[in-house]
């Protein structure tokens, strides 16, 4: 055997030695990397739940990273959004989501349930003015009289915002309105800013017709309403 032969040789043991190190790291790597952790406490701005082919399901992030939402397919414009929970349905939408905040000034949580390929139609909410100690808390219930108007209603706003004269600009929204692009407060239930504590229902038309609650001085009341908001019963 020449000494070529024996360099080749040595070479190859050198080779075959890394290859194996190499190859048995790469497996140690992959097997640490599937294998459950659990962690005592970790700091992180956001995290995306996504499903195995990737598709969003839930972020839980700051406000400064907080996602700005997808209806029908489209990111919404870039806005500031508190800290909390997004939730994406099947097709890529938000459907709901919990966003919480406080400060010297204003305080809040909501929990907020989205109409499919819309906006929200439910909420457990609780908001404070801080300030003057006045807050309401409890249940509320939209409805939106025309059926698949998001995108109709965002491009009626995105003109309303070109509209200078206060007078124009009104009878403008007026008439999203009466075109069935905005929606409609149906119920809530629970404290309201006066202090009144009960259940409040609305008509398709957004106008009070039933109050049950009980007043800030612990009186029972009922009232029914006709559309022009006159009482016809009060007990």
């Amino acid at each position: 055997m020449n000494d070529k032969t024996k360099k080749e040789i040595k070479f190859l043991k050198v080779y075959s030695g890394f290859l194996t190190v190499v190859l048995l790291s790469t497996i140690f790597y992959v097997m640490n990397q599937t294998k459950d952790r659990n962690f005592k406490e970790i700091n992180v701005e956001r995290i995306n739940i996504v499903e195995s082919n990737g598709d969003l399901k839930l972020v839980i992030s700051n406000s400064k990273r907080q996602h700005q939402g997808i209806i029908n397919g489209k990111p919404l414009p870039k806005r500031e959004r508190q800290a909390g929970l997004i939730f994406f349905n099947s097709v890529g939408d938000e459907c709901g989501g919990l966003i919480y905040d406080g400060n010297d000034k204003e305080a809040g949580l909501v929990l907020s349930v989205d109409k499919y390929r819309d906006d929200q139609v439910m909420q457990l909410r609780y908001v404070e003015n801080t300030e003057k100690d006045a807050r309401t808390y409890g249940m509320q219930f939209w409805d939106y009289p025309k059926e698949d108007g998001y995108q109709k209603r965002n491009k009626a706003f995105e003109d309303l915002q070109k509209i200078e004269d206060n007078k124009e600009k009104r009878a403008a929204y007026l008439k999203m309105k009466q075109d069935g692009l905005l929606p409609e407060d149906r119920m809530f239930v629970g404290k309201k800013m006066n202090k009144d504590v009960g259940l409040f229902i609305n008509d398709n038309k957004g106008r009070p017709r039933i109050k049950i609650y009980i007043d800030n001085d612990n009186n029972p009341k009922i009232e029914l309403l006709n559309e022009a908001g006159n009482v016809l019963v009060k007990e």
